[in-house]
């Protein structure tokens, strides 16, 4: 990819995160997924009440990272019906 493709499509991508025909689907996934991963990666330590500052920082990352997949997602995918 040449820096301008890529340029504009990095552009192109962070308006899309906040996008209002992307953003519930992206939602709604990452508050499933999120939440399965939650679980399985800190479930332990939150029902036994162990939960750290750094333990809450990596829980914002957990649900965040199934939005941005997500988006990227609908982004190519309509970037490719156009």
């Amino acid at each position: 990819m040449t820096l301008k493709i890529m340029k504009n499509f990095l552009k192109g991508y962070l308006v899309s995160l906040f996008n209002p025909q992307l953003a519930p689907t992206a939602l709604k996934v990452a508050l499933f997924i999120g939440t399965i991963l939650l679980i399985i990666n800190h479930g332990y330590a939150l029902f036994r009440g162990q939960m750290t500052s750094d333990r809450w920082i990596s829980v914002l990352l957990t649900y965040c990272m199934p939005y941005l997949v997500n988006i990227h997602g609908q982004y190519i995918s309509n970037s490719r019906k156009k």
